[in-house]
């Protein structure tokens, strides 16, 4: 008896151990990304606390929401759901109990009215404002719920012809301005005064086509065209405004391409999310790895494999802090940003567990917590901010505050739970820059690949350097100014030696000679071939000096030109100049000799690598400039590097010109031809190496069965 008590009480106990794991067990996982595009798990920042459905809410007469398609929360933590089938608004209190239901009404006009597939609302101060969707209006009520007035289809003469006004969402700013989205708009948001009259168009979407929808437009009508037009549009779908009246907008009718693409590039013209200022401008932060817009990844995400293709983003909500997330209803994922766009944590799943949602089709802030809207589930899921998610939110708080030194602590908290948090060595880098510890802050913001910040700590420390050796500066550059002169005046004293001499030419004539010819294009590659000023040596030692100079460029740019410090083996950075310059020598010959060019393929390859000369003039100094250039005077790197290249463009064309004794238009068709040659090379290499691999390919395969069957 005494043993089975105490195995009983040994299971109790380890039961009674095991719950703190399963109550802590979370649905979903959190993450950021990397600047590879890596997942990167973080602690999490928000953990469900309960879903309340329309029971819990009490709903009167037992009803029950039926489509939820938007939700707002008042700056008394009143929570407002627009349900659509319904065609209601349920207005609960904080605690997400049933205060008062707006259905029907008496209007202006003393008529009964009531709302009809009501989509949107938005919630001020002073007025709950309704986006009355089937009706084709919007509907203003107290907070108590009693109708105000309604605000009937505008009228303008911007709108097109039997245009249809749909609101779906809407925003009000301090001013009672009115913002309106419509499902069937396509030129951007609707403004207007608080009584209704049309003001304008915000911001626009930019429409997008591809190839094809170009090429047959040429052959529509007017009529094909505007409603390939319509087809094609970019519509928003939501929109909330902040307390300074800058309007956030999301949309989900972007290509494919367009919109994955515009996160990669972190541009914001086909962006799914934006920020506009009243003047329609989109001004959102994109500072982060990637632009806003939900998943980076979207053909391989770990935990759901068979959802791929960009987010689809169908809300927006604002946070404390500058902060703001946005939802992926493809994914059920929330997506959290600062006020910089960079991204601070990625959480969410599909699924029936508690944290998991089916289907998003709104988001709120609720105080500290975040709320989730289920269409499916129809209940709203609450999440509460974790000990990390506060001291994130704190730390964020404390940079828009200016106590630096509390937001450093902040971030080397959040470090010590999350090490691939980089908005947190960016806030500490920001801090050490503000001390004058540049060297240190340097280090924070190469820590998270932050090349903007990482510059202007630079130019600080540079200046700093600049003080410290302000006689030797000068010196260096005049020393170097003067080395430059007497080489060159060294080379043009070689060369007119030469030009008097006879006998045969000397390696170190030969390789002085580029310095003649660089400048005198026409007598200098005349004479390169027919008086034998240059060799094949020579034309080896400037294509392996160009080698060297590629090489060079390829690992010796400073961190801000290379942040990423993505370098190619010197097997394939000497291949992606050794090909070109191959296919130039044959392509030039092979076409040459049927257009009666005088030129043999030796002097072919000595005129292509003499012209290589001022590329290695430029790129050298150039890429050993970017060690003390910042970011903003990246244009004298690449302008140095741009010379290079033209320049040797500029020898190519008269080299060959000379070399084949053409005139300038023959020239001209020679070197397109010598372009589209060198495309023809390339097409038969590729063929030809696919075949030989298929054959190989096959030849293995008859071995490998003779073998099994032996």
């Amino acid at each position: 008896m005494k043993k089975r008590f105490v195995r009983i009480l040994a299971v109790v106990s380890c039961i009674l151990m095991l719950l703190p794991l399963s109550a802590s067990a979370i649905a979903y996982v959190t993450y950021t990304y990397s600047i590879d595009g890596e997942q990167l798990a973080s602690p999490h920042a928000y953990t469900p606390v309960m879903q309340i459905d329309s029971k819990y809410m009490n709903l009167p007469n037992g009803e029950s929401l039926n489509s939820p398609s938007d939700m707002v929360v008042d700056s008394k933590g009143n929570v407002y759901i627009a349900d659509s089938a319904n065609h209601c608004i349920y207005a609960l209190d904080r605690s997400f109990k049933f205060r008062f239901k707006i259905s029907t009404f008496i209007n202006s006009e003393g008529i009964d009215d009531s709302l009809n597939g009501c989509k949107g609302c938005f919630v001020t101060d002073k007025y709950i404002y309704v986006a009355d969707t089937d009706n084709n209006r919007i509907v203003i009520f107290d907070l108590e719920g009693n109708y105000v007035r309604h605000l009937d289809e505008p009228e303008a003469d911007i709108f097109e012809d039997n245009a249809i006004y749909k609101p779906i969402a809407l925003a009000v700013d301090a001013t009672e301005r009115i913002y309106v989205v419509s499902s069937t708009t396509y030129q951007g948001i609707i403004s207007l005064d608080e009584d209704g009259v049309f003001q304008s168009y915000v911001g626009a979407q930019q429409v997008s086509y591809d190839i094809w929808d170009i090429f047959w437009r040429q052959f529509q009508t007017a009529k094909q065209r505007q409603l390939s037009t319509k087809l094609v549009s970019t519509e928003y779908n939501n929109i909330t405004i902040d307390s300074t009246g800058f309007i956030y907008v999301t949309t989900s009718s972007i290509k494919e391409s367009d919109q994955q693409g515009a996160i990669t590039s972190k541009a914001g013209t086909y962006a799914p999310v934006k920020k506009f200022n009243a003047s329609g401008r989109d001004i959102l932060g994109r500072n982060g790895f990637f632009g806003p817009g939900g998943e980076v990844v979207v053909n391989n995400d770990p935990v759901k494999s068979s959802i791929t293709g960009p987010s689809k983003i169908i809300d927006v909500a604002l946070g404390p802090a500058g902060s703001w997330s946005i939802i992926d209803e493809k994914r059920s994922k929330v997506y959290t940003y600062d006020q910089y766009g960079q991204l601070l944590f990625i959480f969410g799943d599909m699924g029936s567990m508690l944290g998991n949602i089916q289907k998003m089709s709104a988001i709120a802030y609720h105080g500290n917590d975040i709320l989730i809207m289920d269409s499916t589930a129809k209940s709203i899921t609450q999440y509460t901010r974790t000990d990390y998610g506060d001291t994130l939110i704190t730390a964020l708080q404390n940079e828009i505050d200016r106590n630096y030194d509390a937001a450093v602590e902040d971030y080397q908290s959040i470090l010590q739970r999350n090490s691939n948090f980089d908005a947190a060595y960016i806030g500490i880098g920001k801090a050490l820059y503000r001390q004058g510890d540049y060297e240190e802050a340097m280090k924070m913001f190469s820590s998270a690949y932050e090349t903007a910040n990482y510059s202007n700590a630079f130019k600080m420390q540079r200046q700093q350097w600049a003080n410290k050796y302000f006689i030797v500066i000068p010196i260096v550059v005049v020393v170097f100014l003067l080395a430059l002169v007497k080489f060159f005046g060294y080379a043009n004293k070689v060369n007119k030696t030469v030009t008097t001499s006879s006998g045969p030419r000397t390696f170190k004539q030969e390789v002085m000679y580029a310095f003649h010819l660089i400048f005198h294009p026409f007598d200098g590659f005349w004479d390169l071939k027919h008086e034998k000023r240059g060799s094949v040596r020579a034309a080896v030692f400037y294509l392996v000096l160009a080698l060297v100079a590629v090489c060079y460029n390829s690992v010796g740019r400073s961190y801000i030109f290379n942040p990423r410090a993505s370098y190619a083996s010197m097997f394939m950075t000497c291949i992606s100049l050794l090909v070109p310059v191959a296919l130039v020598v044959a392509a030039n010959w092979c076409l040459t000799t049927l257009f009666d060019g005088e030129g043999s393929i030796k002097d072919i390859f000595i005129a292509v690598c003499y012209s290589l000369v001022p590329l290695i003039l430029f790129m050298i100094p150039a890429t050993a400039i970017t060690n003390v250039l910042t970011l903003s005077e990246a244009s004298i790197y690449n302008m140095l590097i741009t010379l290079g290249w033209v320049w040797v463009g500029i020898l190519f064309f008269f080299g060959t010109m000379v070399t084949h004794d053409y005139s300038l238009l023959k020239n001209v068709i020679t070197t397109i031809g010598t372009i589209v040659g060198m495309a023809f090379i390339m097409f038969c290499g590729v063929l030809f190496s696919t075949l030989l691999v298929k054959i190989v390919n096959f030849v293995s395969g008859i071995v490998t069965e003779i073998s099994y069957r032996m």
